[in-house]
């Protein structure tokens, strides 16, 4: 009986010791990583993967806010969106403030394979050192069951589409370039959403789930040939897919999240961007822990938390 004893007192000091580690290395990978700024990398640093920084979704947003941070670093810039109107006026006034080179191409990303060949041609003979996969839509106004949503079929389509095969082409598309030249950087802009199924958000949080799991697998088969592949998955930013949100407070603005983004290059493969978000996503997932969300519970207390943070109408997808 007191051998009994001693083994499991013998496994309690082992599963303590292992919690301490994890924490203590959650917490120094943290601090390293978002409060430390003498390790982080210099604007010549980035301009040393290319000349040219291609934006997907770049008229609003982290996609926006990005392209500036981008520009104000050095790097000239690819602008590419659906509205053309708003991709001149982006490009005019990035010229304008950060003196950069820019290129804008226009394509609307719920589209299928027939879009890349214009954004092949528009890349044509630029040096791309960093290329931004931001572009990304929900598939209604609000979290809801997937059979909630008008048109499912189409809403589907343009989900995967958009928030999928953009990642996936748009890296095909710029990746040779890189091998080639040894050295470049993906940012696949994903969500809080992508690391567990989230009930009201099915076809997004999966989505998320993919741009995750591709960006490591990618980064992991092309790291020895320079290429960096970060992940950046974010909690609330402001973007239009957060301007129906009823407290401002939880909204991060889009132009403080891309520099403190930006400045995690280098430094990890998998941020949520800032100290900020870190600090929301982790609170969240110890709030609402994954077992209690997939529960019968949890789609009902979810509907009611987001009615009562949720504005109502908001714009369902990211230009």
């Amino acid at each position: 009986m007191e051998s009994e004893w001693d083994t499991l007192r013998l496994l309690g000091a082992v599963t303590a010791a292992c919690l301490l580690l994890w924490a203590t290395w959650g917490v120094g990978c943290t601090v390293y990583v978002y409060l430390l700024p003498q390790v982080r990398r210099g604007a010549p640093w980035l301009r040393a993967h290319g000349a040219w920084a291609v934006v997907t979704g770049a008229t609003s947003g982290i996609g926006k806010a990005y392209a500036h941070e981008l520009a104000r670093r050095g790097l000239n810039i690819v602008l590419i969106s659906r509205n053309l109107n708003k991709l001149e006026h982006e490009a005019k006034e990035i010229e304008r403030l950060h003196g950069r080179l820019t290129r804008v191409i226009q394509v609307d990303f719920t589209g299928g394979l027939e879009i890349y060949e214009a954004i092949k041609t528009g890349l044509k003979d630029l040096e791309i050192g960093v290329l931004v996969n931001n572009v990304g839509m929900l598939y209604e106004n609000a979290m809801v069951p997937l059979l909630d949503c008008e048109d499912v079929a189409k809403r589907l389509s343009d989900v995967i589409n958009c928030n999928i095969m953009s990642v996936a082409q748009m890296t095909a598309t710029v990746l040779p370039q890189m091998v080639s030249r040894r050295k470049g950087i993906v940012i696949n802009i994903s969500s809080f959403t992508d690391k567990k199924p989230c009930p009201l958000l099915s076809a997004y949080a999966a989505s998320k789930a993919f741009v995750r799991s591709f960006s490591q697998a990618v980064g992991t088969e092309y790291y020895s040939q320079g290429v960096i592949v970060q992940t950046v998955s974010p909690f609330m930013i402001e973007s239009n897919m957060t301007n129906n949100v009823k407290y401002p407070t939880l909204v991060l603005n889009s132009v403080d999240f891309a520099r403190q983004a930006l400045d995690t290059l280098g430094l990890t493969s998998q941020t949520s961007g800032c100290f900020n978000q870190a600090v929301q996503t982790a609170l969240l997932a110890f709030l609402l822990p994954s077992w209690f969300c997939l529960s019968r519970w949890g789609p009902k207390f979810l509907l009611l938390l987001t009615n009562g943070m949720m504005k109502a109408k908001p714009s369902h997808r990211r230009p």
